[in-house]
């Protein structure tokens, strides 16, 4: 096994889409497992991508998943803003890339008609319902995020909003620094 330094755990993104609008928040808390710190409480793990109709959030290294942004927004292009062929295509390439393949990072990408989870592993996973999340907060934001979709009147991006507000008062990797991107 190689060293790859310490162990850097964090993050909960959450893609919902509620009332024809879809949203995506993110935290901004950076953890250092081994002695469980925080070096950062602000960074930003959710953007808007090829000409702002795709919102991609990461849960992971910072870098690798900057990387994968760039692959995926090149495939984006190749495929003319189609999400889910450009998703596959990351995806197939992700997996069998030697070096792709050493990423440590899992992505969170939208647009208006779908949400889907692409990891290294070659996974493309859309969920049942208009909710999915990803990083160590996610099972909160989820339980969050279905039951305000359920029983309350809010917007997208209010759902995502208090759903993570809701998982940073249960993980510790999560924090109430929440950025929100809106697609309409």
């Amino acid at each position: 096994m190689v060293n790859s330094g310490p162990l850097i755990k964090s993050t909960t993104v959450l893609a919902v889409r509620s009332g024809g609008m879809s949203a995506m928040a993110g935290d901004g808390q950076v953890t250092l497992e081994a002695n469980r710190t925080i070096l950062k409480s602000g960074a930003k793990k959710v953007r808007k991508i090829y000409k702002g109709k795709i919102l991609a959030g990461f849960a992971g290294s910072v870098g690798d998943a900057l990387a994968l942004f760039d692959k995926l927004e090149r495939h984006l292009e190749e495929t003319r803003g189609d999400l889910q062929r450009a998703a596959v295509e990351l995806a197939k390439e992700w997996r069998t890339d030697r070096v792709l393949r050493q990423l440590q990072a899992m992505l969170l990408c939208m647009d208006r008609d779908h949400i889907l989870l692409v990891s290294g592993t070659g996974e493309v996973i859309e969920p049942d319902d208009n909710v999915l999340a990803i990083g160590s907060g996610a099972p909160y934001a989820t339980a969050a995020a279905k039951a305000l979709v359920r029983h309350s009147d809010l917007t997208a991006g209010e759902i995502a909003r208090e759903s993570l507000k809701i998982a940073a008062s249960i993980c510790i990797y999560t924090n109430e620094n929440i950025s929100v991107e809106i697609l309409e």
